[in-house]
């Protein structure tokens, strides 16, 4: 049970924390601990772009160019598609022999990063003699580098485009602080992507390309969600001159179990994707694409809470409009009271990084005195 200071009401508070997050009564100080947030994100970028820089992307051979054959692999396995290459002087350096199924049932794909037309057709008869199966049941498929080449230039222009785009939208409909907050969200989600797959060593394919690009959906989708909720609280708190990091904490804590729901049912239909469709069933190119988002979804939940909120209060803490508002900020039961739709009581501290406890303590003492007014005596005639 907690109490209303601004309605002088009892609030029926859930007695643990997973009642408490299940029904929006939640009173975490994110913005307290968003030095931790952004300290863990640039320890991320720190990583994954030394990793880009030192081991680079594996590109497969849609990037790279080189030639690949589709084997039936009725009586033929990866082994033996290994053992040919060895036999033939094929070069496995940046090979990729996979066992992959189709509707025409399983097959070996067998890529290599160089080999002429003429040698083509020659590993093309060597692998049909050696799975015991017609020349024309081997497909063989010849990809220059250009073509690689030319599907990154785009993917970097759409990228580009959808950016701007985005900035533009955000900056008419929100404001310009909240478009560089997105923006930076998102570029953080696409970086640290990429540099996990170069972490990891997974292979870059146009399927992945593709999931990097809806990662950006579903980053800035999350992060609007956020900045939608702070707009109605920054309007609904400013004729009580709260300061922007109440207005930050109330948002983020009535918005955490929307983030949560939403993120959860959207990673289990791709982990099932990579467990059933590509573990079970084998389908390796269903994989390509859904480890991609998995890790897309997974950063972009955290960036719109530790990273796009955060660099919208330190923005916000800069303008003309909220320096003087740097009161001490609201913690425990006085924020929770607000997160559950109160309004600011008792007296506000000076400061621009008060200590909880100080912030609690004024917060309560002040509600001592914001006692109900004694009647006036009606004067004698």
């Amino acid at each position: 049970m907690s109490l209303d200071e601004s309605r002088g009401t009892a609030i029926d508070v859930g007695s643990s924390g997973r009642s408490r997050l299940f029904r929006g009564q939640t009173a975490i100080d994110f913005y307290g601990r968003r030095r931790l947030g952004l300290m863990a994100s640039l320890g991320l970028l720190v990583l994954t772009i030394g990793s880009l820089g030192l081991r680079g992307l594996d590109l497969g051979i849609d990037f790279e160019g080189g030639v690949s054959w589709d084997v039936p692999a009725s009586s033929f396995g990866v082994d033996d598609a290994q053992a040919l290459l060895d036999a033939e002087g094929v070069s496995t350096d940046g090979a990729r022999i996979q066992l992959r199924s189709s509707e025409s049932g399983e097959f070996v794909k067998v890529q290599v990063e160089a080999a002429e037309g003429a040698r083509a057709e020659e590993l093309r008869a060597a692998f049909a003699e050696a799975a015991s199966v017609a020349v024309d049941d081997v497909s063989v498929n010849l990809v220059s580098s250009s073509w690689g080449s030319d599907v990154t230039g785009k993917a970097v222009r759409a990228l580009l485009v959808f950016l701007v785009l985005v900035a533009v939208f955000i900056s008419i409909r929100f404001e310009w602080r909240m478009a560089v907050g997105a923006i930076v969200a998102m570029l953080h989600d696409v970086v640290i992507s990429v540099g996990i797959y170069s972490l990891f060593g997974f292979v870059v394919t146009p399927a992945t390309v593709i999931a990097f690009l809806t990662i950006l959906g579903y980053s800035l989708y999350d992060t609007i969600v956020v900045f939608d909720r702070i707009r109605e609280n920054e309007a609904r708190l400013a004729a009580h001159r709260a300061p922007f990091a109440d207005v930050v904490n109330i948002s983020m804590n009535q918005v955490i179990m929307r983030s949560v729901n939403t993120s959860l049912s959207s990673v289990v239909p791709v982990v099932s994707l990579l467990l059933i469709g590509a573990g079970l069933l084998g389908a390796s190119t269903l994989s390509e694409f859904a480890i991609a988002l998995l890790i897309g979804m997974v950063t972009g939940a955290y960036s719109s809470i530790f990273i796009a909120a955060p660099l919208l209060a330190v923005l916000k803490d800069r303008s003309t409009e909220w320096r003087d508002r740097r009161w001490a900020r609201a913690v425990g039961e006085p924020l929770r009271a607000m997160v559950m739709g109160g309004l600011p009581a008792g007296r506000r501290v000076r400061g621009d990084e008060p200590d909880p406890g100080e912030s609690r303590a004024v917060a309560d003492a002040a509600s001592v005195l914001n006692h109900a007014p004694r009647p006036r005596r009606k004067k004698r005639r």
